[in-house]
């Protein structure tokens, strides 16, 4: 299991093939097995990700006040120096994007190209993202994972949710079957409050080819942020991929499909 030490905290991470470098960063609450088993890179992708600071088997949460979406982008930037690599394609699923978006603003002579699959953020939190996942943290405190998902089931939010939209239901119950899941529960309280930057109208400032994935369906991830994303980074491409609510199969098909695509056009060479 590689690890690497930064702020003391030792990070795991996973490391792919060879090739162009591509960072693919974990949602909330999830880890590095999110991306790559989301996404098989095509032949000169070396694609990479770590376990965010208090998320998957990356060691200790650190201080609270640093569970922020710039400090994860700060984290990116640390592993790129500790693997050497310079320039790399930046990309990210729900929190992931949110890092992603945070770190090519940041430093920009180290991103080569950016994918932003499924945003859940603009300029400023989802209000139902704080709402639910403040209520998924409450019950974890309170009452413990186990007590707690029982407890969530029997509540209106819960209710409606799977009634519209069951596999975001689904993820959200995940929360409480986290191994980890009292240790962790600072991340539900504090990200999604974040923002990965203060005003949109510095998406402007983005000069590399980047990818913009959305789907209907999904409250955490509204199709208008990856609308607004497309129609604010300049040359930014944009796609509509299958909600998971709908077919999680097709969901991975687009997304493989158009991630690969997108890879292949840019970045590798024939």
């Amino acid at each position: 299991m590689p690890t690497f030490t930064h702020d003391a905290i030792e990070f795991h991470y996973e490391d792919g093939n060879s090739g162009v470098p591509f960072f693919f960063q974990h949602g909330l609450g999830a880890d590095v097995s999110q991306p790559f088993s989301l996404f098989k890179p095509p032949a000169g992708v070396r694609l990479l990700a770590f376990d965010a600071r208090a998320h998957g088997k990356t060691n200790r949460v650190g201080p609270l006040d640093k569970i922020r979406l710039a400090t994860f982008a700060d984290d990116l930037l640390a592993l790129m120096d500790h693997l050497k690599i310079q320039r790399s394609i930046v990309g990210g699923i729900s929190m992931g994007a949110a890092l992603a978006l945070n770190f090519v603003l940041r430093f920009p002579d180290r991103v080569a190209g950016l994918v932003l699959s499924r945003p859940a953020w603009l300029d400023r939190p989802n209000p139902w993202n704080v709402h639910m996942f403040s209520l998924v943290a409450r019950l974890i405190r309170e009452h413990g994972p186990e007590r707690g998902q029982a407890l969530f089931k029997e509540t209106p939010e819960y209710a409606e949710t799977a009634r519209s939209f069951p596999d975001v239901a689904r993820s959200l119950c995940g929360q409480f079957e986290n191994p980890r899941a009292r240790e962790h529960a600072v991340n539900l309280e504090r990200i999604p409050r974040d923002t990965p930057c203060k005003d949109r109208q510095e998406w402007a400032s983005i000069r590399v080819p980047t990818l913009v994935l959305a789907n209907r369906h999904d409250p955490i991830h509204p199709f208008e942020y990856g609308e607004a994303h497309a129609r604010l980074i300049p040359g930014a491409e944009f796609k509509e991929i299958t909600a998971k609510s709908v077919s999680v199969q097709q969901h991975g098909h687009d997304v493989q499909r158009f991630i690969g695509d997108f890879l292949k056009r840019h970045f590798i060479s024939d």
